[in-house]
């Protein structure tokens, strides 16, 4: 299953993705949304991580999730044929329990384009992922600190690239091998983490 993957390593917090989120689910669908009332929410959130860099922070669709497990009206649910966990707002008693349960914090109280207040987080743009589009904010984010991929295949993937540039970052530093193994893997991830953020 495809899913958001965040780097909050080359996120800038330019809230593109913000934005581009709160377009996509208003009634309108364009730029002219920020005068509609109710005003649509943006469902991903910008948050700094205790380095003070910005992180993006959404909806991860848990399995089991805490929140789907938590709501005692049965308002959250999982999607069978995409594995989303969606809301259902009509459903929605605002109790909370929901908001308490994520250990993410993306569960949020907002007003929909409906009228109704009711618990609001991420739909991974269920509509848009089934008309083979990507969600919103993967579309507006420019640096790819948000990506839409299969999660198991793209760890495959920055694990070989991982290793790659440990191993040329160990060539091209000539360390001592006075040091243990372990110490100069964290040295070289330390210095790889560096470079990914120029």
């Amino acid at each position: 299953m495809k899913t958001v993957i965040v780097q909050p390593e080359r996120c800038v917090g330019c809230m593109q993705c913000r934005f581009n989120c709160a377009v996509s689910h208003s009634k309108s669908k364009n730029i002219m949304s920020i005068f509609e009332s109710p005003l649509s929410k943006p469902r991903i959130h910008i948050v700094l991580s205790s380095e003070k860099e910005p992180l993006p922070n959404k909806c991860r669709h848990c399995h089991p999730a805490p929140c789907e497990n938590a709501c005692i009206s049965r308002a959250i649910y999982r999607d069978e044929a995409t594995g989303i966990v969606l809301i259902n707002p009509d459903r929605c008693i605002n109790c909370g329990m929901c908001a308490m349960a994520c250990p993410f914090g993306v569960v949020r109280y907002h007003t929909y384009i409906t009228g109704k207040m009711a618990a609001h987080k991420c739909d991974q743009c269920i509509l848009r992922v089934k008309e083979n589009e990507k969600p919103a904010c993967v579309e507006a984010c420019k640096v790819k600190a948000l990506v839409f991929d299969d999660i198991n295949k793209y760890i495959k993937e920055k694990e070989g690239e991982r290793v790659a540039n440990l191993v040329y970052l160990g060539i091209r530093e000539k360390k001592e091998f006075a040091e243990t193994g372990y110490d100069l893997l964290k040295g070289y991830e330390k210095k790889l983490l560096a470079l990914r953020r120029r």
